[in-house]
C-alpha cells in the first residue's frame, strides 16, 4: 500500500527535474535531408564554415518551437540556418556597422536563396541592423567558450566581440560584390 502512495509522485518529480533543461547544447543535432519550396537541404557537420552574403531578422514567431525543439525567445541571440548541426555557434560581422556578435543557431532557415542566416530580433538590435531589415554578413563557425555558450542559452549575449577593421570590411565587401 505504502508504495502505491508514493508511485504517482515519481514521474511528477521525473518531469520537473527535466523542465529547467529546455535550452541544451546537447544532444547536438545534424538531422535528416529535408526539402521546403522544392530545393533539398542536407544538414551536415561543417568544419570551417564561412560565408559571407545576407541576413535578415525573424521576431514575429515568438513563442514557437525552433527546429531543436527549443521555445523561439526574439529578444535572445539566436539565428536559423539551412545545414549547420543545432546547436551551433557563428560569430557574426554587420558590414555596415563592423559589428560582430556570437549567435546561437538553433533553427532551420532562410529558405531564400539570397540569405545565408535569418537573426532573431535581438541579434539583429545588438548588430545595428533591426530597422534595415535585411544585411551584408560576413558568419563564421566558432567554438566558443562555455561562459558565452551559457550567457546565450540563458539569454543574455555573450561577451562583446572585436569589431571588423575598415580593412576586413572592405575585403568581404569585395566577396559579396564579386559573388
Amino acid at each position: 500500500m505504502l508504495m502505491l502512495r508514493f508511485l504517482p509522485v515519481a514521474p511528477t518529480l521525473t518531469l520537473i527535474g527535466c523542465a529547467g533543461a529546455q535550452v541544451s547544447d546537447w544532444p547536438v543535432k545534424i538531422g535528416w535531408p529535408y526539402s521546403v519550396r522544392g530545393v533539398t537541404y542536407v544538414p551536415a557537420a561543417a568544419p570551417g564554415y564561412e560565408v559571407v552574403g545576407y541576413a535578415s531578422w525573424y521576431g514575429s514567431e515568438s513563442g514557437n518551437r525552433t527546429a531543436n525543439g527549443e521555445r523561439y525567445r526574439a529578444r535572445w541571440v539566436s539565428g536559423a540556418h539551412t545545414t549547420l548541426p543545432l546547436p551551433s555557434y557563428v560569430e557574426v560581422t554587420a558590414l555596415t556597422t563592423g559589428r560582430t556578435i556570437l549567435v546561437r543557431v538553433n533553427d532551420r532557415g532562410p529558405f531564400s536563396p539570397t540569405r545565408v542566416i535569418d537573426l532573431s530580433r535581438g541579434a539583429a538590435r545588438l548588430l545595428g541592423i533591426e530597422q534595415a531589415g535585411r544585411a551584408e554578413v560576413h558568419v563564421q563557425l566558432v567554438d566558443p567558450p562555455e561562459r558565452d555558450r551559457a550567457r546565450l542559452r540563458r539569454g543574455k549575449p555573450a561577451v562583446a566581440r572585436r569589431e571588423a577593421s575598415p580593412g576586413q570590411l572592405a575585403a568581404w565587401r569585395s566577396v559579396l560584390a564579386a559573388q
